[in-house]
């Protein structure tokens, strides 16, 4: 998020100022786009995050054009291979209602039918299904470390500054705003843009004067190998949550943990027992080929959740002159960068959104109680 608005700001020829981008992990080790399963989908049930997809497929299947530094064109290896939302007859109706919306605003999803989900993918058990959707184009995996590297490269290219330390404290002075880092230095800038995400985005709107309900969860992701061929394999998403999606020769997975087993955190440690009791049997049922397979490696990283509604505060926070977020993605910030950067460049430079609405994201909704109702969190 950080990189993705640095270099849409500097990429508009009607900003003049100076950008700073503030990165405590510089070697990008630990941060939640490097271990990220990095994808994109269209299948939401709320308008403004279709939309924001929408605009960020269209971004990434261009992004050599967009990103390009001295002839040298990125690429992020992106596959539109499709989400598959799987539905039994108690959720049916929700898909439908959500595929409708999704048809409407120009997303292309199939529907399925029980049989023409069994015809689709012979390799499915679908005994408990009724139906199901397929993104035939526009959702997919991509490089998620290849698309923030991708920004970046382009951001410094265009003069943007990359500061390797920690931003420890933040307070405002007259019309501008101090930021005192890790290695001692302070800058001061009349816009600051936070977008620090689990490590720190919610202690920083604190120092700010803002509470926001944004909060550390862990994510672990697990990879195996199947010795059966499964074709058109999608990301699959099971009724019940679990994942599953080709990765190279193999696959990876992962399952949100129920809410009573989720508590903040910041360790990186990986929870087998998901993976051993809820995971692979719930992927064994579905898939009967992994009902045989050869566990690989995993990992953890972390999500900044927001325990609201599960979407993004982003845009400028009334009565806090020149604080600005892009916060709380809750696991949807990589597929969402392009968008959100390109908001955000336009908000600070013009004061208003010009090629996508992004008001409805807006902390007016948190203040006001109102939340964004997004039915496919996954």
């Amino acid at each position: 998020m950080g990189s993705s608005t640095a270099c849409q700001l500097a990429q508009r020829p009607d900003f003049s100022g100076r950008i700073v981008v503030i990165e405590a992990d510089p070697a990008y080790e630990i941060c939640a786009s490097a271990r990220s399963a990095a994808s994109i989908r269209q299948q939401y049930s709320s308008a403004i995050n279709i939309e924001i997809s929408l605009f960020g497929i269209d971004y990434l299947r261009n992004i050599g054009e967009r990103l390009e530094v001295n002839g040298d064109k990125p690429v992020i290896d992106l596959h539109e291979g499709g989400y598959l939302f799987l539905a039994t007859s108690g959720t049916e109706s929700i898909l439908r209602e959500n595929h409708a919306l999704q048809d409407k605003l120009g997303a292309d999803i199939a529907f399925l039918e029980k049989d023409a989900l069994q015809a689709k993918f012979p390799w499915l058990n679908t005994q408990d299904l009724t139906a199901g959707c397929h993104g035939l184009s526009g959702e997919g995996w991509f490089d998620g470390y290849g698309l923030m590297q991708a920004f970046r490269r382009k951001a410094r290219s265009l003069g943007v500054d990359y500061v390797a330390a920690r931003a420890e404290s933040l307070k405002k002075n007259g019309s501008s705003w101090d930021i005192t880092l890790s290695n001692g230095d302070t800058l001061s800038a009349p816009v600051v843009v936070n977008t620090a995400g689990a490590s720190g985005g919610a202690e920083i709107c604190r120092q700010a004067g803002l509470e926001v309900p944004v909060h550390s969860r862990k994510r672990c992701v697990f990879t195996f190998d199947c010795k059966d061929t499964l074709p058109l394999f999608p990301l699959l998403i099971d009724p019940n949550g679990t994942y599953a999606r080709p990765e190279g020769t193999g696959f990876i997975c992962g399952l949100a943990p129920a809410e009573e087993n989720d508590p903040d955190t910041d360790d990186f440690e990986v929870d087998y027992a998901l993976f051993e009791e809820e995971i692979w049997p719930t992927l064994a049922n579905r898939i009967p080929a992994f009902e045989a397979i050869r566990p690989g490696r995993a990992w953890a990283g972390h999500y900044d959740m927001n325990l609201f509604d599960h979407n993004a505060f982003v845009g400028a926070v009334p009565g806090i002159d020149g604080f600005y977020l892009a916060l709380g993605f809750s696991g949807h910030g990589l597929q969402q960068s392009p968008a959100v950067g390109r908001g955000l460049s336009e908000l600070i430079v013009t004061g208003g959104y010009q090629t996508l609405d992004l008001s409805p994201l807006g902390i007016e909704r948190y203040f006001s109680g109102t939340k964004l109702i997004e039915r496919n969190v996954v």
